[in-house]
């Protein structure tokens, strides 16, 4: 199951890094039809800003997977300790709760935008279950990583990091 989590959080981040590659092409169309050809578009605004925010829930699990969220191992630098696997699973467990209060709030919001069939306002009207359904889905899989990372914390270890690699 852990491996299957890793995997999915895995694909998620380099969905997630296509997606804001594909958001800065978009921008860019966006500007040299603005400036160039004076004919903006109406649908950059709103397809990249849907990009981008799904973008940047998917990154999340991918990140923490990594190890590549803010790390402070002032106190606790030892990772075999057993004052350190505690520490990490305190705040593990942290984000475990805070992605089951984001997912409960966030699934209630996109099933009440899904049900009443809420559209954004624009000239695209694209309905609001396609940005809402961002939030549960990131954070439903950022939780299954931090539970993944419990689990690893406690059988595989901490992975160490190199000092100098976080001082560059």
């Amino acid at each position: 199951m852990i491996r299957i989590i890793d995997i999915l959080s895995e694909y998620a981040g380099r969905l997630s890094a296509w997606m804001f590659f594909a958001v800065g092409l978009f921008i860019c169309y966006e500007v040299f039809m603005r400036h160039v050809f004076i004919a903006p578009t109406i649908w950059v605004d709103e397809v990249a800003r849907i990009m981008q925010i799904w973008a940047a829930y998917l990154a999340g699990a991918f990140a923490l997977k990594h190890r590549e969220m803010i790390v402070i191992d002032m106190a606790f630098r030892d990772t075999e300790s057993t004052a350190r696997k505690i520490v990490e699973c305190f705040s593990l467990i942290v984000i475990v709760i805070f992605c089951c209060v984001a997912v409960w709030y966030g699934f209630e919001l996109w099933l009440r935008a899904t049900l009443r069939g809420h559209t954004t306002d624009s000239y695209l009207g694209t309905p609001k279950w396609l940005s809402d359904a961002s939030i549960w889905v990131g954070f439903g899989l950022l939780g299954l990583q931090a539970i993944a990372e419990i689990v690893k914390v406690w059988t595989i270890g901490i992975p160490k990091r190199d000092i100098l690699e976080d001082a560059v």
